[in-house]
């Protein structure tokens, strides 16, 4: 049984070392959700979520330590601000690509997988470590022209490129700071 969620996933750095993966889900196997991967200076990987996502992300997806507690999102046109606790995470976008046209999987298993490994350095399909088939199919892509963070008071640093590896799952996102919109295919090991 194929598993999908629809919405965005958003890497960025920053120059404290501190590097995150923001999912934004708002169709998923458990309604709509949002989920924060953060990857510490010393690779430390934490899952921030609220209790029901932080368990169907941990079926997908091993951490060093999960925090269950609420993820709150505000999109306008101009800004996302993500709020965890003490932790703010605020970006602006730049403009979109071209939508990218609804595809098969095979498609995002083989020919996107050549181009998405050749262009950014990222795979479009793969087995999560927990044993999980995932296929990422991107509807477009758009990159982080500024952002800005604090962890307890304490400013996270000028934005950066996402350093790798974040050690989530089956690829590490593009090192340039992105956001991706797309489709989320998954289908767990009988």
């Amino acid at each position: 049984m194929i598993e999908t969620l629809f919405g965005t996933i958003t890497a960025l750095g920053f120059s404290s070392g501190n590097r995150f993966v923001i999912g934004h889900w708002r169709h998923s196997p458990i309604g709509p959700f949002a989920d924060v991967m953060w990857a510490q200076p010393d690779g430390h990987r934490v899952l921030l979520a609220s209790p029901l996502a932080a368990e169907f992300v941990t079926s997908v997806y091993p951490f060093d330590d999960v925090r269950r507690c609420s993820v709150n999102a505000t999109i306008d046109a101009q800004q996302t601000i993500i709020e965890v606790g003490d932790l703010t995470i605020s970006f602006a976008l730049g403009r979109p690509t071209i939508p990218f046209p609804p595809r098969p999987r095979w498609v995002t298993a083989t020919v996107e997988n050549q181009i998405s490994r050749f262009l950014l350095g990222v795979k479009t399909c793969g087995i999560s470590p927990n044993g999980v088939t995932e296929w990422y199919r991107s509807r477009s892509l758009q990159f982080i022209v500024s952002a800005s963070g604090s962890l307890n008071n304490h400013d996270l640093g000028l934005l950066h490129q996402v350093e790798r590896p974040l050690g989530f799952g089956f690829t590490d996102p593009p090192r340039r700071p992105t956001q991706v919109k797309l489709r989320v295919d998954l289908r767990r090991s009988a």
